[in-house]
């Protein structure tokens, strides 16, 4: 009979507590370049965005894909770096066919602007570690850091000479680490994101670099 009850109060509490799903969200505010939030009322500069590649040694070996997944990342960040900078006017010809395919189906006839520079780029350092350390070989706790760095180069080509006009570089790191002390803390998988986060952070740098550089009259701007 005792066990019928404990079985019941089991139940019970399974019932009140074991089927309580929690869902929570919150929304993150990306970092932008620093000029994006200036009010700007200059002339902008019409350009493209050429080969972005990946040059590191990462994800390069012999079992990797022929996809440039760094490469094309970049490319998609440093597009959008570019745009918020408010100055530069960004010509998207990735999708020039399918804009082409909708102007038709409108029945209009595009109008493509042209641009007189083309910056390309170039991933040219990317790499990762995880380290750890042990607290008392392990029994007060332990630690990891996980780090992801990225080094990005920017050239700036004028399509009417295809000279190299200015060049810019950009760096960062990117850290997540965690502590566990008497089994207290959190424990931390591989983050994939890092790879998205450091890039991100090395690309904003480079564009922050030429924009001020253009504001500063280190790179003269031909109409």
């Amino acid at each position: 009979m005792q066990n019928k009850f404990s079985l019941g109060i089991v139940v019970i509490l399974f019932g009140l507590f074991g089927c309580v799903a929690q869902e929570t969200h919150k929304t993150i505010a990306p970092e932008r370049v620093k000029h994006s939030q200036q009010p700007y009322n200059g002339v902008r500069i019409d350009i493209t965005i050429g080969l972005f590649q990946n040059r590191s040694d990462y994800m390069r070996g012999l079992f990797s894909s022929n996809s440039d997944k760094l490469g094309n990342q970049s490319k998609t960040i440093l597009k959008t770096h570019l745009q918020q900078s408010n100055r530069f006017n960004v010509m998207d010809r990735q999708n020039l066919e399918g804009n082409t395919q909708e102007a038709e189906r409108l029945n209009l006839k595009q109008n493509i602007k042209g641009a007189r520079y083309t910056i390309t780029g170039n991933v040219t350092e990317f790499g990762r570690k995880v380290t750890g350390h042990k607290m008392l070989f392990g029994i007060l706790g332990s630690g990891k850091k996980q780090s992801a760095y990225a080094k990005v180069s920017l050239n700036v080509v004028d399509v009417l000479t295809s000279q190299i006009v200015h060049s810019v570089q950009g760096a960062g790191e990117y850290t997540l680490s965690n502590e566990e002390l008497f089994g207290f803390g959190g424990s931390a998988g591989y983050d994939a994101t890092l790879n998205g986060k450091v890039l991100n952070l090395a690309i904003m740098e480079a564009v922050n670099n030429i924009t001020d550089d253009i504001q500063n009259g280190t790179w003269q701007i031909n109409k």
